[in-house]
């Protein structure tokens, strides 16, 4: 899958701040005259907004990390198909809340052992990384908090504890030293106005 727009994803621990900073980014670009597609994960297309409220709510035990591997490339192929590849095509720029990163972390690395597996499901059936990865880095018990405080159904992972926020920036940090070209990590502890700054200038300078 190939396109002539910028692909820009947004990662990081539940509750850092990646949506409303995404969100964000999306406003300030529309500004500065882009068109700009802004979409998150799971979901972004009809069909995997089904399939977002299988793997988000209900136990956390509910499925096993292999099952939601499945389900979120499953989501995300729709997705593409239907959402970020045809705007990419037509020279926009899309902004996706999470992406295969966060696969990466939640089910490949952070519940059990299965990065592999996950690198192979995505080359096969997905094909494509973002252009730019913004990381917002926060501190897993702040993150934590805020992310239980948030209204609604969608907070399946969260139930499983600090001990996977813990892992997952371990893993996110990680992630942005192994591919240094794709990532900008920003800290999120900042008031939200400042990583806004902090965000658009590393994004314009790479755009």
């Amino acid at each position: 899958m190939t396109g002539t727009g910028t692909f820009i994803s947004f990662e990081g621990i539940d509750g850092s701040g990646k949506s409303t900073q995404a969100s964000l980014l999306a406003e300030a670009l529309r500004a500065k005259g882009h068109d700009v597609v802004l979409t998150r994960e799971p979901g972004g297309s009809p069909g995997a907004e089904e399939i977002r409220a299988l793997v988000l709510q209900g136990d956390p035990d509910r499925w096993s990390a292999e099952t939601e591997i499945l389900l979120f490339t499953a989501a995300r192929r729709d997705h593409m198909e239907r959402t970020i590849q045809p705007a990419l095509k037509a020279g926009k720029i899309v902004i996706c809340d999470r992406f295969a990163d966060s696969t990466r972390m939640y089910q490949g690395l952070s519940r059990g052992d299965l990065r592999e597996d996950v690198d192979k499901l995505h080359a096969l059936m997905i094909g494509r990384e973002p252009d730019m990865t913004v990381l917002i880095d926060m501190d897993p018990a702040t993150g934590l908090d805020r992310a239980l405080s948030r209204q609604g159904k969608d907070v399946r992972f969260e139930a499983f504890g600090e001990d996977l926020q813990e892992k997952m920036r371990a893993g996110f940090l990680a992630l942005a030293q192994e591919f240094p070209d794709r990532f900008l990590t920003i800290d999120g502890a900042r008031d939200i106005d400042t990583v806004a700054a902090d965000v658009l200038q590393q994004v314009k300078a790479r755009l």
